[in-house]
């Protein structure tokens, strides 16, 4: 029985859930760590166009501690596209998460911890700041209320790139050399990146896995529109009270420095932990990253 047990804790379970949005239905798939009966579960979610799988080994790591739950975000890897594209923003994120979350805590404490990489960390924040938010401790990786515009500029150009490649060698070296700011990774850590966000198509061309429409609200962006943005996401770090903590690689372009000093001043004025060697943003792959999730969730 205790080897069933572990089995179970070991390996993913792939599930869905139903979420609706003013263009209708779509679903959010997520992958399902630990034991199904743990009420203590872990929100994990990716950066803008990851997916759930990015956060295998950190799932493994903690799902005899946690049901570890890792949903592709509306529009990326599993989960479905939204009728309109303009859709794909920080509300709609948010609807689909309180969904999910009422599906994965049902009977339990309606209480989760979050891990949120980049845009998942945006999700989080937000979602932390909500009066009666179920989030009661939360990890930002690599993200704050101020973004770099450049930065935010080379992640538009990227995303709406119609970008196709003969074979998977092409499309991975791709994904090795536009992500080099994850930092260090072994040849096998950098292939299931790769693999993680690639799918071939039946004409056997090999593509990113995610909906291209995702840069059409980035094109809507402009200076006014920015200002108001970082207004509202600085109020909203100011109304967070729960426990909180912040990594920042430490050539980031997308969270700088002074930003990341300055969120430790205000809001649940968090502890900040930079790690050295990498950008934006920490992958969460490696053993010593995975010990900094591990000590600040499970202490």
């Amino acid at each position: 029985m205790s080897e069933v047990r572990s089995e179970v804790r070991s390996e993913a379970r792939l599930k869905s859930v139903q979420c609706s949005s003013p263009a209708g239905l779509h679903r959010i798939a997520y992958k399902e760590w630990g034991d199904p009966d743990n009420t203590r579960v872990l929100v994990c979610v990716h950066g803008v166009t990851r997916v759930a799988d990015d956060f295998d080994a950190l799932a493994r790591a903690l799902c005899t501690t946690y049901r570890v739950v890792c949903p592709d975000v509306a529009g990326r890897g599993r989960s479905g596209r939204l009728a309109d594209p303009q859709l794909y923003a920080l509300p709609q994120y948010l609807a689909d998460m309180v969904t999910l979350i009422a599906r994965v805590t049902a009977g339990g404490e309606d209480k989760v911890h979050w891990f949120g990489t980049s845009m998942g960390g945006l999700i989080g924040m937000v979602l932390a700041s909500l009066p009666e938010s179920p989030v009661t401790r939360l990890l930002l990786n690599d993200i704050g209320p101020t973004l770099d515009g450049a930065a935010l500029q080379r992640i538009a150009d990227y995303i709406g790139q119609d970008l196709r490649f003969p074979d998977y060698a092409s499309g991975a070296k791709f994904v090795r050399e536009v992500s080099a700011s994850f930092g260090p990774h072994t040849d096998e850590q950098w292939d299931k990146l790769a693999g993680d966000v690639l799918r071939q198509e039946p004409n056997g061309e090999w593509v990113r896995h995610y909906d291209l429409a995702l840069a059409q609200p980035f094109k809507k962006m402009n200076v006014e529109r920015a200002k108001q943005d970082e207004a509202f996401l600085w109020r909203a770090w100011d109304a967070i009270a729960c426990p909180t903590l912040l990594v920042r690689g430490e050539h980031s372009d997308l969270l700088s420095r002074e930003t990341a000093q300055l969120m430790t001043t205000r809001g649940p004025k968090p502890r900040l932990v930079e790690i050295p060697g990498v950008g934006h943003a920490p992958t969460f792959v490696q053993p010593e990253q995975i010990a900094i999730a591990r000590e600040f969730f499970t202490g």
